[in-house]
């Protein structure tokens, strides 16, 4: 057993700098730092922003001069994922080595280096590809997917004595089966919800739809106002575009925004009903804990999203939109965790 105390310390590890890395990842989107290096995996053709400001790249890059605050913010967060990428390898690597015992999921530790090699080169796409939507998008996803893998494993290796378990009440029989059968079922039908919701926030920052509906409850004053549905969810436009600061009309941005109102309403409805069925339920208790944690998160987030629409959308509240969606996801994940039979 003496590999799954460092397993768990490197899971640990690598949640909180994923989690990092994905806030980062919106801090340089939100702050246009995005192509603030227009190649790949270095930065005008080296590997620190300090570096290429001392050498001549006009010649290179005519039409992309160096900004070094962006270059910067974008070079942090490479760097940022290229430590992470070394720690999910260790615990892919000591997985592997501890396959015989079966205390760790291989097959998860695998599928994290997946996700890894795909998200790499949707980074670089997104470069490339000068801020494709359809890549931008999908390079949150696929992090918010590592973010996932890594928690599940965390929440998958061998229990402690302080981690919950739903287990329940044997006296209530069928009945207590019922319930947990029902919850985990509405827990994850939350957690599609809410992955279908992330994907969607994607798409609103990528084509530059937040400040499309300036106030709330309403949108430009209206509760429905114009808005052109068949351009707003054209995943392809072509290469050789730079879609920076966008290419979409007003009306496909607003199409684009009022959906993603609509998915947060929904995403709310079945989290709430899932982490309140739990909380009703006494031969649940030992997922009343990650229950409140999933109010808590959905809170926190419904707060920040409407916050940041009455606030004119400050950097910071943006940024935090990310972090509060990403922590909901792992609050969601936890509870589903408690509710679902641990395969060993």
């Amino acid at each position: 057993m003496t590999s799954v105390p460092w397993i768990r310390r490197l899971c640990i590890l690598g949640a909180l700098l994923c989690y990092v890395v994905v806030v980062l990842g919106a801090y340089v989107r939100l702050t246009a730092a995005g192509l603030g290096c227009p190649d790949w995996p270095g930065c005008y053709g080296h590997l620190t922003p300090a570096a290429a400001q001392a050498a001549d790249t006009a010649a290179a890059f005519p039409d992309r001069p160096l900004e070094p605050g962006k270059a910067w913010r974008e070079m942090i967060h490479r760097y940022a994922v290229g430590t992470l990428s070394v720690i999910v390898i260790l615990v892919a690597a000591l997985a592997i080595s501890a396959r015989r015992r079966a205390v760790v999921s291989v097959p998860l530790a695998l599928a994290l280096i997946a996700t890894l090699i795909v998200q790499a080169l949707l980074g670089m796409l997104t470069v490339t590809w000068r801020l494709n939507p359809l890549i931008v998008t999908l390079h949150l996803l696929f992090g918010m997917t590592t973010l996932a893998l890594l928690w599940w494993l965390l929440l998958s290796l061998p229990r402690s004595s302080w981690e919950p378990r739903a287990r329940p009440d044997a006296s209530l029989g069928s009945r207590g089966a019922s319930q947990l059968a029902l919850a985990r079922g509405l827990t994850l039908l939350g957690l599609i919800a809410l992955a279908i919701q992330i994907a969607l926030g994607g798409w609103t920052s990528s084509n530059y739809a937040a400040v499309a509906c300036p106030d709330f409850p309403t949108c430009q004053g209206a509760w429905w106002p114009h808005s052109d549905y068949r351009n707003a969810f054209v995943i392809w436009h072509g290469l050789n575009i730079n879609y920076e600061g966008g290419v979409l009309d007003n009306a496909a941005r607003v199409a684009i925004h009022l959906t993603h109102r609509v998915g947060a309403a929904v995403t709310t409805a079945a989290l709430a009903l899932a982490a309140l069925f739990v909380l009703w339920q006494r031969g649940l208790a030992g997922a009343h804990r990650r229950a409140w944690a999933v109010l808590g998160a959905l809170a926190l987030q419904l707060t920040i999203g409407i916050t940041m629409v009455l606030k004119t959308f400050p950097l910071w509240l943006a940024t935090a939109h990310t972090a509060g969606a990403a922590l909901l996801l792992l609050a969601t994940l936890a509870l589903l965790r408690t509710l679902t039979q641990p395969p060993w």
